[in-house]
């Protein structure tokens, strides 16, 4: 690690949780780009979006993180909050960096408005701090993030991007063998990733439960990420939030 890599700070977050699988194999990577932060939710805070905590105060503790050398904390709000207090009042001096993930599932397409992965890193990139989110299939199968997870840090972490815009990467959950590469300037897709619908059951009380169940959608058009990660591809491109 170069002098320039060693006083670079990276704050880490993800929505899965401080001690999922993902955020571990992620902060270890970025221990090869400079100090490392990680301030993330104490559990599960998946589709939590953009939700920041405004009406009550948030706990933050620091935890016996399972990666040496990482400066650790778990949080009781939102992704969102763990970016704004982490960069605000816990990594000591300038922020150069946001990774949020890596995501238990994919964030493609129009799940990224529900994606606190994604929520978390556009409050990096409205703080005007570089961000990358990474996420990958759902699955136990990690051969494509593991391969290529550092090249694509190197390769991303000082390209510069414009205000409101992160970088989102996406793995996907195949073999070595059976992936076609790396997609660069995938955009967007506008395609449902998921086409929703809600199971309806009545209970003895008289109220009614609705519960949400999605079936994917497999179709999607050229160039998006939708397709890069359908087509056994790692998807990166650039997400911009304007609301």
């Amino acid at each position: 690690m170069t002098t320039e890599e060693q006083m670079r700070k990276i704050l880490i977050t993800n929505d899965d949780g401080i001690f999922s699988d993902g955020i571990r194999r992620l902060a270890k990577a970025a221990l090869k780009f400079g100090e490392v932060w990680v301030v993330a939710p104490d559990s599960q805070r998946s589709a939590a979006s953009h939700s920041v905590t405004l009406r009550e105060g948030v706990e933050v503790w620091e935890v016996d993180f399972p990666v040496a050398g990482v400066h650790a904390f778990a949080c009781g709000g939102m992704p969102a909050d763990c970016v704004r207090i982490g960069s605000q009042n816990i990594v000591p001096g300038k922020t150069d960096h946001v990774f949020s993930g890596i995501n238990y599932g994919y964030n493609v397409a129009t799940d990224i408005q529900y994606s606190a992965t994604a929520g978390a890193a556009f409050e990096a990139a409205f703080k005007k701090i570089h961000t990358i989110a990474f996420s990958e299939e759902a699955v136990e199968k990690h051969e494509i993030t593991d391969h290529y997870l550092d090249a694509i840090i190197a390769e991303l972490i000082d390209k510069p991007l414009g205000p409101g815009q992160i970088w989102n990467v996406n793995f996907p959950g195949c073999t070595l063998a059976e992936c076609g590469g790396v997609l660069r300037d995938r955009t967007v897709s506008h395609d449902d990733f998921y086409k929703d619908r809600y199971i309806e059951t009545r209970l003895p009380n008289g109220r009614i439960r609705y519960q949400v169940e999605g079936v994917r959608h497999w179709e999607a058009a050229e160039g998006t990420d939708l397709k890069a990660i359908l087509d056994n591809c790692v998807s990166i491109g650039i997400a911009t939030n304007i609301s």
